[in-house]
């Protein structure tokens, strides 16, 4: 027998027992049965292109992968939205929560198709405002699916996704970049940057959105949010906070730091109070200067981690809010 018929035939056999093992048990709840990967045309445009509408800015193609449940209905979907270091484990993590609860899943990557690995110790290479756009233009994509219910799609987002995903409620932007007929069912936010007023931000979608945060983060610091959170409601929002007294920045990523520790280079605006002037320029309040991140308020190295038992707890919140609001499992 030939070294080659005889490394065919171990091949054969541990084919014939992986059969044999899948077939002994159910399939994994949390297994998509069907994967697609979408270019999405988008753009890369500075903060102040943005705010003003102006769509002259240098093309780009992004990704997402939708991941779908067996079958021919229609599916609720989660849009995801990673924050500056891209896809990282707590995206991994929440596919498969939402998979395994018979929501389907749509992962924008929004930095490789732009040349980047991350933007974390880099954050003026990518307009704050980028991500929102990214996610207007996969509503494109996913409201005309013949296996997503453009009814029911929700939005979530993580850290520099997160402030994408709870500003992209606002209805300003909506009329402005949104182009797809639909909007989102829900928004879930994870630690966003809310340090940032932009005109008019105060007039948001009327869906719920549901804000998941930590006391001690000091990436994003909860306390804007709180503020934000407050006038918010007084306008008649649909929103809520839910804040971890131990959770860190990121307190939902399994592969991140227990206990946590501070980043090599990240920067962070979390002393830093900007907002958007009448020219559609985001200014620093504190020198009345256009913001740049060589401004004084910019901090180097925030902490970052992971936190099992507001893990835990989060997760246990976001099933029971998307059963409430989606109809899944």
């Amino acid at each position: 027998m030939s070294y080659r018929s005889f490394f065919a035939g171990i091949a054969m056999s541990l084919c014939g027992l992986g059969g044999a093992a899948l077939a002994q048990g159910p399939v994994p709840k949390d297994l998509p049965a069907r994967a697609e990967i979408y270019a999405i045309p988008t753009l890369t445009l500075s903060d102040s292109q943005f705010l003003s509408g102006d769509s002259n800015a240098k093309p780009a193609v992004v990704t997402g992968e939708l991941s779908l449940a067996p079958g021919t209905g229609r599916l609720p979907v989660a849009v995801l939205m990673h924050g500056s270091g891209g896809i990282g484990g707590n995206i991994q993590y929440w596919k498969r929560v939402l998979n395994g609860a018979g929501i389907a899943t749509f992962v924008i990557d929004g930095v490789t198709g732009r040349g980047f690995s991350g933007v974390g110790d880099k954050q003026a290479a990518l307009g704050r405002l980028n991500f929102v756009l990214d996610i207007y233009r996969s509503l494109d994509i996913l409201a005309k699916h013949p296996r997503i219910d453009p009814e029911r799609i929700v939005m979530m987002g993580f850290s520099r996704g997160g402030q994408a995903a709870l500003y992209s409620s606002v209805d300003r932007f909506q009329k402005l970049w949104n182009k797809s007929g639909v909007n989102f069912a829900s928004y879930v936010v994870f630690y966003p940057d809310c340090g940032t007023t932009y005109r008019d931000d105060g007039k948001v979608s009327a869906r719920p959105i549901r804000i998941f945060h930590g006391t001690p983060d000091n990436y994003n610091p909860v306390a804007p949010c709180k503020a934000y959170v407050e006038r918010l409601k007084q306008a008649g929002a649909d929103i809520q906070l839910t804040e971890y007294p131990n959770a860190p920045h990121g307190f939902d990523n399994p592969y991140g730091a227990n206990p946590p520790a501070p980043t090599k280079a990240d920067q962070s605006v979390r002393a830093c109070k900007i907002r958007e002037d009448a020219n559609a320029v985001l200014v620093n309040d504190a020198t009345q200067k256009p913001f740049s991140y060589n401004d004084e308020c910019v901090s180097i190295g925030p902490t970052v981690g992971f936190d099992p038992e507001a893990a835990q707890a989060v997760t246990s919140a976001v099933q029971a809010f998307l059963k409430s609001t989606l109809g899944a499992k």
